[in-house]
């Protein structure tokens, strides 16, 4: 039997195929590892995988990866991961972080871009300019816990700095910009308001909380995404968005 037979009504033959050739570039492999393994298993076999970054304890509680990857490199990890799934796919990896050295090359051949990249500095901006200019939309997913995000930026269309132009603390400034959308048009979620505002009280600089929940639901939809812009089909574009948790505000 195909192993993509279960597939069949949902996708035709010839868009399974368009799947399959269609080369995707994930730039970080943190919530990207989530994503890279649902990709593959729904017909993406052709894979760049791009992260400098080493697995820590603290990754496996919504990352893809086992105890025994601690201390090793995420993409080597993950490459070898979905390998073991399927050896016939083509992955490819690279110990790196992406930069304004490397991001030009990486991009080669590349339809779709998934940006889960740490804004840790102006490079998720950087490699969203570049890839608009070569015509490839790009992802961004979120982790916001009980809640997953996803926006997808056109190329020649709105970027992301339209929500801010620094880069610092750009994952609560999304964060803030869901929650004052959903709020404005009457769907308000006070859980995430709570989230946010705790978040911003703690004391230090620490990376914000994340469940594997979110990981997973997003991972669902940046697929559905992916396959829905290669076969033409409508999806949403920045500043609209996709947003999907199961936790209600009171009534």
């Amino acid at each position: 039997m195909d192993r993509y037979n279960r597939n069949r009504i949902y996708v035709s033959e010839e868009e399974q195929e368009k799947v399959r050739e269609t080369r995707i570039l994930l730039g970080g492999a943190g919530i990207g590892s989530i994503i890279a393994e649902c990709a593959l298993r729904f017909g993406f076999e052709d894979i760049v995988i791009v992260d400098g970054d080493k697995v820590e304890l603290s990754n496996l509680n919504r990352q893809n990866y086992v105890k025994s990857d601690i201390g090793k490199s995420k993409a080597e990890c993950l490459a070898k991961r979905l390998l073991r799934i399927n050896p016939k796919a083509k992955i490819q990896f690279r110990d790196t972080f992406i930069d304004k050295d490397n991001v030009k090359e990486l991009l080669n051949g590349v339809k779709i871009a998934i940006n889960a990249l740490d804004f840790k500095s102006d490079i998720p901006f950087v490699f969203d300019n570049l890839c608009s200019k070569r015509k490839i939309p790009v992802l961004h997913p979120y982790n916001f816990g009980w809640g997953a995000f996803l926006t997808i930026i056109r190329p020649g269309g709105y970027q992301l700095t339209e929500v801010s132009e620094s880069y610092k603390g750009f994952e609560v400034k999304m964060a803030d910009f869901v929650a004052r959308y959903c709020t404005f048009w009457n769907m308000p979620n006070r859980w995430l308001d709570d989230v946010i505002e705790k978040y911003k009280n703690e004391e230090g600089e620490i990376p914000p909380p994340k469940l594997s929940v979110a990981s997973w639901i997003v991972a669902g939809h940046c697929v559905n995404a992916m396959f829905d812009i290669i076969t033409g089909k409508e999806i949403k574009y920045f500043p609209k968005f996709y947003f999907s948790s199961l936790r209600c505000d009171p009534a």
